[in-house]
């Protein structure tokens, strides 16, 4: 399947190549997507063969390729470009990282009215694009029933700048509470949906879980915006969260230092190097749930240098967690009723207002 898929995209290369540029060699192509010219030929004439009127036409002794304008045509009424249109179709297979959720439904019906305009052969082509590229959604979340409905009449009020009274299933409390808040902007994160909103009656910016949002109505009254948010409302954290930062600094073994090293964990994020191949990274960011966890992930591979807060809270962390296991102590666990107090606060799993 990987072979078929590098066929794939770059048959995809080609056909853009052509759609753009009208004419072109073979040697321009081959070069384009980094194959042998023969390759190229034999794309050109799979293409052909499945219904692209790919022609051929010499001049001073050179030969060169088109995709003729009508055969464009129906793609032209759609006023999409042939990448452009190619990105539509590939986007579907990013939306299946919403979980539940019928963002892919509207995403295909807009896809199906599209399809309308193109000839049989370009939309079995294009159906094959999402096949090369998928995406899996990080632990994604449960929604309600109802959560179709609540998201987008959250985004209206969002966008209307109209208040909202919504009934909360709060975590913290354990209880569900009234609240009346003016929504700023819902962020898709970590498998969920998330609420950024401001609460008149604690004046201050605070972030929902958007599916445990049990009830929402949009009232007449507007609101104006007292604080304007970024381009990422959780700029300063790992993960969902909202707060001060602190220079955090860890050290992460030679064993998985360079996986660490490969990856964009947060805008803030510096490494050194040192002789013995560990490296160690320093972060600006939130002491927060989300970093504690990423943290803990890593195991006896990292070791925290600072602050002296989350050291002390590291070495608690794992006495504690170490305290839940003793040598013959395994049947015992497992004909128990009851399961000890897990050391951790789960509680926090999810930003939730109070």
């Amino acid at each position: 399947m990987p072979g078929r898929n590098t066929e794939l995209i770059r048959q995809w290369t080609i056909l853009r190549e052509l759609a753009t540029t009208r004419t072109s060699t073979i040697p321009r192509l081959a070069k384009s997507v980094g194959v042998t010219t023969r390759t190229v030929r034999r794309d050109l004439a799979a293409l052909q063969a499945a219904g692209f009127p790919i022609e051929e036409s010499e001049v001073n002794g050179s030969k060169f390729w088109r995709l003729p304008e009508k055969a464009m045509a129906g793609l032209q009424r759609t006023g999409l470009t042939l990448g452009e249109l190619s990105a539509l179709y590939l986007s579907r297979a990013l939306f299946e990282c919403f979980a539940e959720s019928r963002l892919l439904a509207d995403l295909s019906g807009a896809l199906n009215k599209v399809d309308a305009a193109l000839s049989p052969a370009m939309r079995k082509f294009l159906d094959r694009l999402p096949r090369a590229l998928s995406a899996k959604s990080p632990h994604a979340k449960k929604q309600a029933a109802n959560a179709h409905e609540i998201t987008l009449r959250l985004l209206e009020a969002t966008i209307d700048q109209r208040v909202v009274t919504m009934k909360y299933d709060s975590n913290k409390s354990g209880r569900v509470k009234p609240y009346v808040i003016h929504p700023y902007r819902i962020v898709h994160a970590q498998g969920g949906l998330y609420l950024v909103a401001y609460v008149p009656a604690y004046e201050e910016l605070r972030t929902f879980a958007v599916e445990r949002i049990r009830q929402a109505s949009t009232d007449k009254a507007t609101f104006e915006a007292v604080e304007e948010l970024g381009s990422d409302p959780f700029s300063n954290s790992i993960g969902v969260y909202r707060g001060p930062t602190s220079r955090v600094q860890l050290r992460f073994d030679a064993s998985i230092a360079q996986r660490v090293k490969e990856r964009n964990w947060h805008a803030s994020q510096k490494f050194k190097d040192h002789a013995d191949g560990s490296t160690v990274m320093t972060l600006d960011v939130s002491d927060d749930y989300a970093l504690r966890s990423w943290i803990l992930g890593f195991g006896h591979g990292v070791r925290v240098l600072r602050p002296a807060s989350l050291v002390e809270w590291a070495m608690e962390e794992l006495d504690l967690a170490r305290g839940q296991y003793s040598p013959g102590d395994v049947a015992r666990a497992l004909e128990g009723s009851v399961q000890p107090g897990l050391p951790f606060v789960f509680s926090q799993l999810t930003t939730d207002a109070n």
